[in-house]
Order: structure tokens, then C-alpha cells, then sequence
């Protein structure tokens, strides 16, 4: 994947990478922090249908349940299975194997850089 710093983000706490039509999807390293040992992930089927700001899956902790939110409206080309298998890769590698889903999308929403992400975020 690439560096934090060449990926845009959501104020929902999700990166974006971005490769033609298509965005990778995960959450930050910030968030997964906040979430603390994840111990379970539920992504959406290959060819749901995303609606931006829509809740399409759900990322559970020893602390808390998270929900995952589509950054973009487009179609699930692909989810990473690794992670649903093996959770706790969210929070060792969450920029790397820990994506979550890639979407084939038409336009992008306005998403934050990665300066803007670290003022939200304060760090």
C-alpha cells in the first residue's frame, strides 16, 4: 500500500487510496488506536451496491463496536478476506494488510489530505 501521507481520508476515520476507477478502503491507524484489539470484522458481499456515508460493515474490539461507513457510491470489487479471518490485522497493519474493501467508483466525494486528517485528528 501506500504511505500514509499519499492516501486521502474521511472524517470517519477510513483512508482511500485511489488507482483509477478504483478506491481501497481502510481505517487509519488512528482509529483502529481508538478501537483498541479487534477481535472481529463484517464487510459488505463482492457487488453490494455502496452509498456514500452509509454504514456497509462493522469492525468489533475488545472495547467497542465500530461501524464501517462507504467513503464512496460505487460497487465492491474485492474484500480482503485476510482480515476478516485474521481481524487483528486492522491494528498491526492498517495502511498495508489491513484494507478492508476496494470499490469501483464514477466520482469521488471531497475527502480530506492527509495534513487535513492529522488537524481532525490532532496528531
Amino acid at each position: 500500500m501506500a504511505a500514509p501521507q499519499d492516501l486521502q481520508y474521511t472524517a470517519e476515520h477510513e483512508w482511500i487510496l485511489v488507482e483509477g476507477d478504483t478506491a481501497t478502503v481502510g481505517i487509519t491507524a488512528y482509529a483502529a488506536e481508538k478501537l483498541g484489539d479487534v477481535v472481529f470484522v463484517e464487510l459488505p458481499e463482492v457487488g453490494s451496491t455502496l452509498a456514500e456515508g452509509k454504514v456497509v460493515g462493522e469492525i468489533e474490539s475488545t472495547k467497542s463496536v465500530g461501524e464501517l461507513f462507504a467513503p464512496v457510491d460505487g460497487t465492491v470489487t474485492e474484500i480482503n478476506d485476510a482480515v476478516v479471518d485474521s481481524p487483528e490485522l486492522v491494528n498491526s497493519d492498517p495502511f498495508g494488510d489491513g484494507w478492508l474493501v476496494k470499490v469501483s467508483f464514477t466520482a469521488l466525494p471531497t475527502l480530506l489530505s492527509y495534513d487535513e486528517y492529522a488537524a481532525l485528528t490532532g496528531e
